[in-house]
């Protein structure tokens, strides 16, 4: 249960201790003073989500701390399950910290955790009731989950839920499958041609690149070829013209003719033959080896082009080209096997929707059990809370099959004599909605793992007799676990175990708020103001000390 709750820097709460006791506790109030702010805060240590807007003015951030005792052992099992534990004494302390930067921080028994975390713990300590709750009851959608609590009905609902999703799965991958023969056979053909054309181009990664080198080796040897031809020319000559060697010799033979004195220049001349002679045998040499490193440019340029158009065609890369060869091959086998996969999933389908069916029946046999001692008891519990003529059913019928089940559960009710059962929704008031709420709590209690409820003005839209029905009915609630209830009705404050008073105060033009625990004649009084509001008279104060002496 709670124990305690310290508020720092919340709203108009600048610090607070709040104790909470065993039992029935009530917090009353003047409109205004706060109560919101403290429910706004225990959601807050619920792992709810907050708003920077909740911080104080002029303050750069926020705290809330819960103490909780005697944890259930559901509770506990939530907090192993998230690597947490109570402390030796079996308490659990949770702080959250709010910053006007945005940022946030929780611990959990001392340790980090996330907000999330904390959720999924916060729904194994604490059930809140607010007026919100009684629109969901306006919502038929929502009430089969009052039905499936009462009934049990956990494992059950995962079993269906886990079939309706495979069978949802298998008909996707059915649909997957089913295609018209032509749009079939027009596939079949596009992949195999597509196939074909790769296969035979036995693409590799990286061939592009080492063709571009080949074929540039290709022109950088004939341009070297071609000069290589020229150079042989010049030096050995040709059809038409002389070459070097030629046009030396005869200058050698010139020179030989002058005779002995000129002996020295035609020895030179022979030196620059032998050169030449050197230079030529080197050229042709050259020329034989380039000839052998001769490319088929032709067959290059081709081979590129071939490449060039099919990964333009296939994704712009030899990679992406080698891939879609390999999807396109899954695909054609996939397409090939379809009628023998149809076959099997169609089976699965079938045997998936028996499943289905028989788990939905199973759902709903379990929920009309459910459902007819649910209705006696909301009923019963009405009647108490000053509705005597109450008719309360469950009405379930077949509906369409959903995650939930395959039925539609609705709430009927029929709040006078002679009148048949209608929706909830369509005639409750705001004072029978939150004693429908009330009764329908007070049934599922005994199946909730929640050590604390909270009621937030529970008592909307009821006044008198009623008032102190509720009063009743929320103080025997409260014998089997905490209840903590945010009221402006004295028949229900005067049904408490635990009173706490919520007051306001200005002080240097700041508003503050506090928290104090109610006892002997402050308590009559604060009974007295709800009452009468400032007008309290001796018999109003008398009243007030009858009412709270007839609830002890």
């Amino acid at each position: 249960m709670l124990k305690s709750l310290h508020i720092e820097n919340i709203a108009v709460i600048e610090k607070t201790d709040i104790d909470f006791s065993e039992g029935f506790n009530v917090l009353t109030g003047e409109t205004g003073a706060g109560k919101s702010i403290i429910i706004d805060a225990i959601n807050a240590i619920l792992g709810e989500r907050t708003s920077k807007e909740l911080i104080r003015t002029g303050c750069s951030s926020a705290t809330v701390t819960a103490l909780f005792c005697d944890l259930s052992e559901y509770a506990k099992s939530a907090l192993k399950d998230n690597g947490y534990d109570v402390d030796e004494d079996g308490n659990l302390l949770i702080i959250r910290r709010l910053s006007v930067s945005g940022g946030s921080s929780i611990k959990i028994g001392g340790l980090p955790a996330t907000a999330s975390i904390l959720k999924i713990i916060g729904k194994h300590l604490i059930n809140i009731h607010g007026q919100h709750d009684n629109q969901g009851l306006l919502n038929p959608e929502s009430h089969y989950v009052y039905i499936d609590r009462l009934a049990d009905n956990g494992k059950l609902l995962t079993d269906y839920y886990n079939e309706f999703h495979h069978l949802n799965n298998v008909r996707k991958e059915l649909a997957s499958f089913e295609t018209d023969e032509a749009k079939k056979q027009h596939d079949i053909e596009l992949l195999s041609f597509q196939i074909n054309e790769l296969t035979d181009a036995d693409l590799k990664i990286g061939e592009m690149e080492e063709l571009k080198k080949k074929l540039n080796a290709a022109h950088n040897a004939k341009k070297t070829r071609e000069a290589l031809l020229k150079a042989y020319s010049y030096l050995n000559g040709d059809e038409d013209n002389d070459g070097a060697f030629s046009l030396i010799r005869n200058a050698q033979k010139e020179i030989a003719s002058c005779g002995e004195a000129y002996k020295d220049v035609e020895l030179k001349f022979g030196e620059i033959l032998a050169s030449l002679d050197d230079a030529s045998s080197s050229v042709r040499q050259s020329i034989k080896d380039n000839e052998a490193l001769d490319i088929d440019l032709d067959a290059v340029e081709d081979r590129l082009d071939l490449i060039r158009r099919l990964t333009l065609k296939y994704g712009g890369s030899e990679q992406s080209a080698t891939e879609y060869l390999s999807l396109a091959s899954e695909k054609l086998e996939q397409i090939k096997m379809s009628d023998e996969e149809i076959k099997k999933l169609s089976l699965e389908l079938d045997k998936s929707t028996e499943r289905l069916i028989e788990l939905g029946d199973k759902l709903t046999f379990s929920r009309k059990n459910a459902a007819a001692d649910f209705s006696k008891s909301v009923t019963d519990i009405l009647k108490f809370l000053d509705m005597p003529n109450v008719q309360f059913e469950v009405k379930i019928s077949k509906g369409r099959y959903t995650k939930h089940g395959c039925d539609e559960v609705e709430f009927m009710i029929g709040t006078n004599a002679g009148e048949e059962v209608k929706p909830l929704s369509k005639i409750a008031s705001g004072g029978e909605l939150s004693r429908v709420m009330l009764a329908i709590k007070s049934v599922i209690a005994g199946y909730d793992d929640v050590d604390t409820l909270i009621f937030d003005e529970i008592d909307s839209g009821i006044s008198g007799r009623a008032a102190e029905k509720v009063g009743k009915k929320l103080k025997e609630v409260s014998a089997n676990r905490q209840t903590i209830c945010v009221t402006h009705l004295a028949q229900i404050a005067a049904n408490a175990n635990n009173h706490l008073l919520i007051e306001k105060s200005v002080l240097d033009n700041r508003t503050y708020t506090a928290v104090n625990i109610l006892s002997g004649d402050e308590r009559i009084k604060e009974i007295a103001r709800i009452m009468a509001g400032s007008n309290m008279s001796e018999n109003i104060y008398k009243s007030a000390k009858e009412m709270l002496e007839r609830n002890f």
